[in-house]
């Protein structure tokens, strides 16, 4: 059996022992957290492999296999990982494991919901190990559909619309992706639907005018992309907290994976000459979602486009297709994927004292809160890209690679983009004193407690995990630097 293997199978295993178990809450979540332990080893043990075989050439596809799973189409499970795949399995573990800590007091149905979040997670580790087409939007569609009982089932507010919404519209956009993805394997004339090998050959360039489009927006929706975000507020405020934090922090990240290796990797003419449409729309994204975040008052609401605003800098940052701006992409990804975590961790810790997000119903949580508000400022100093915190490398990255181009329609864009530094900075502070510093609010202050164990096992693997990244980031950037170079390699041709 491949290696890579292990990371789809220990979560179906986990649901298997899931579901043979009693119901007791506690056996429950020690048998989850054992499990997402178990992935965070597998997670280290590939990593280490991986730089100890790649030899300075991360760019190499490691520990592939290849098995015909239907013939008539030509559909195989097509396993392997680069640098790219690996980064995405360190940040999936962890906000996995994370997640896990937060659902101690998951209620009601804790045995169904460790179930569905086993298959989300199986889903999104597939995703990345895939290099057929096939089996990853066969994985996509499997780390989509538990978010529609998460959501409905234990989230919170309109629950039932929210999760209606979200998969409504993420299905509409697997369906642009299925008919995009079935495009590039006729066009090719492929005798397979391996990534590695489609990318061999020349999809002609009518053919890429047709399913580029398709393609990219149907992996930008799950990106957040503008004008087809607006499931993503209302997804992440009703959803319950693990679900919230794996949703934003890994599931918003397999669109601008899938936009980076599938549509701009496999049709770089149709990207070169397409780019400007979908710069302007992400660009938008970019700026809106900071606004946005500006005018809410839920905490959830203010996280949430925030995420589309930090969602949106990823694709932006692809679609400048170079060397610097794609390696900032990654990074914004990882970095995003930890600090939406931790921000969506603190909240729902907060609600669960206090009964509300509203920032208007609540103030001086700091005196009572110490230690969640010490962790909110620094989950909102990294957001606003704050030196030595996993946000100012990524932005950075982004934006020096970005005003490589010399023209003025790339200059301008990237100007309006680095905007968004000084929009989110105001809704961060604006927050942080609106609830956490002043007067104390809450009558029943003094029955407030502060975060347990289980919780701060959570958000300090969180915050760790920002500070490695910022402050000593050459132990994935390297690697990341290295696996960009295939696919900007097709794109300069």
């Amino acid at each position: 059996m491949n290696f890579l293997s292990l990371f789809v199978l220990i979560p179906a295993l986990m649901m298997m022992g899931l579901f043979l178990s009693n119901s007791r809450k506690q056996l429950l979540f020690f048998m989850t957290a054992g499990a997402s332990l178990l992935m965070i080893f597998s997670t280290v043990l590939t990593y280490m492999y991986f730089t100890e075989r790649a030899a300075g050439n991360a760019a190499t596809m490691l520990f592939t296999a290849d098995t015909v799973w239907y013939s008539a189409f030509n559909i195989h499970y097509s396993v392997g990982v680069d640098g790219i795949s690996v980064a995405m399995l360190i940040l999936t573990s962890i906000i996995v494991f994370t997640g896990v800590f937060a659902s101690w007091k998951i209620d009601p149905l804790p045995k169904e919901f460790f179930l569905w979040f086993c298959l989300l997670s199986s889903g999104v580790y597939g995703f990345f190990i895939s290099t057929d087409l096939f089996t990853m939007f066969m994985y996509y569609e499997i780390a989509l559909i538990p978010m529609y009982l998460l959501i409905g089932i234990w989230g919170t507010g309109k629950k039932e619309y929210a999760a209606m919404k979200l998969t409504l519209m993420l299905m509409g956009g697997s369906a642009l992706l299925l008919v995009g993805i079935l495009g590039i394997y006729y066009a090719s004339g492929a005798t397979t639907m391996n990534i590695l090998e489609i990318a061999k050959l020349h999809i002609p360039i009518e053919m890429q005018y047709y399913f580029f489009p398709l393609t990219f927006t149907g992996f930008g929706v799950l990106g957040a992309m503008f004008p087809f975000h607006t499931w993503s507020p209302d997804g992440h405020a009703s959803a319950p907290t693990a679900v919230s934090m794996l949703h934003a922090g890994v599931l918003m990240k397999l669109g601008g994976y899938g936009c980076f290796r599938v549509a701009m990797y496999l049709m770089p003419q149709a990207a070169h000459e397409l780019a400007w449409i979908f710069l302007i729309l992400t660009g938008i994204s970019v700026v809106y979602g900071a606004f946005s975040a500006i005018h809410q008052t839920d905490l959830k609401y203010i996280n949430a486009y925030s995420s589309v605003s930090h969602c949106g800098l990823v694709l932006f940052a692809i679609l400048m297709m170079n060397e610097t701006s794609a390696t900032g992409a990654i990074l914004q990804m990882l970095s995003h994927g930890l600090t939406t975590a931790l921000f969506f961790a603190l909240i729902g810790m907060i609600y669960g004292r206090t009964h509300t997000r509203l920032i208007t119903e609540m103030g001086g949580l700091m005196k009572v809160l110490p230690f969640l508000g010490v962790c909110f400022v620094i989950a909102g100093l990294g957001s606003l890209g704050l030196p030595s915190l996993s946000g100012f490398v990524a932005e950075m990255t982004i934006f020096v690679g970005s005003f490589q181009h010399t023209d003025l329609f790339h200059r301008v864009l990237t100007v309006l983009a680095c905007s968004s530094i000084v929009i989110t900075a105001v809704y961060i502070l604006r927050m942080v004193g609106k609830f956490l510093l002043g007067k104390i609010q809450d009558p029943h202050h003094e029955h407030l407690t502060d975060a347990t164990w289980f919780e701060r096992i959570s958000v300090v693997t969180l915050i760790f995990f920002m500070f490695a990244l910022g402050s000593a980031p050459f132990w994935i950037t390297n690697m990341i630097h290295e696996s960009v170079l295939p696919v900007i390699g097709q794109l300069v041709k």
